[in-house]
């Protein structure tokens, strides 16, 4: 476990530290510079701070919150594998993301699928896996609907 860092994109007293309250489209907790930071993925910046301490990479698994749930069911719950994305560093971007499973788990079928794709990253990792989801993220990021 480890701090991750973000520039605040919601009012200050409205912080979830565990993540088990989903952030929703328009979410009033959400400040405006928030918003637009969250829309082009500018809140991820200071995790650069993470890569160069070692407790993250540029690319792998997103790193989830402790008490994230997907259809209201605990991460570990819905998809008993989970745990197999902890034996690599956590990313700043990921296949997932470039896939389009990136944003809210408010179903488990997005869960689901968002850790398909990371599994088959560490399955099938590569230092060209790494540069193709490199390549791929500032499009993803643009096209997405799903950062709010």
């Amino acid at each position: 476990m480890f701090r991750i860092w973000k520039f605040r994109t919601m009012c200050h007293n409205a912080s979830d530290p565990g993540g088990r309250r989903l952030t929703l489209r328009n979410d009033p907790r959400v400040t405006r510079v928030g918003a637009f930071l969250r829309r082009t993925s500018l809140d991820e910046l200071p995790q650069l701070l993470n890569v160069l301490t070692g407790e993250m990479s540029l690319v792998g698994p997103r790193p989830h919150p402790l008490e994230a749930v997907a259809g209201g069911r605990a991460y570990a719950e819905v998809v008993p594998d989970i745990a197999r994305r902890l034996r690599v560093k956590p990313g700043m971007t990921g296949l997932a993301q470039v896939e389009g499973w990136r944003g809210n788990t408010d179903t488990e079928r997005k869960l689901v699928e968002r850790v398909r794709a990371d599994l088959r990253y560490i399955d099938n990792w590569s230092f060209w896996l790494d540069i193709e989801i490199l390549f791929r993220t500032p499009l993803a990021s643009l096209l997405t609907e799903e950062a709010y």
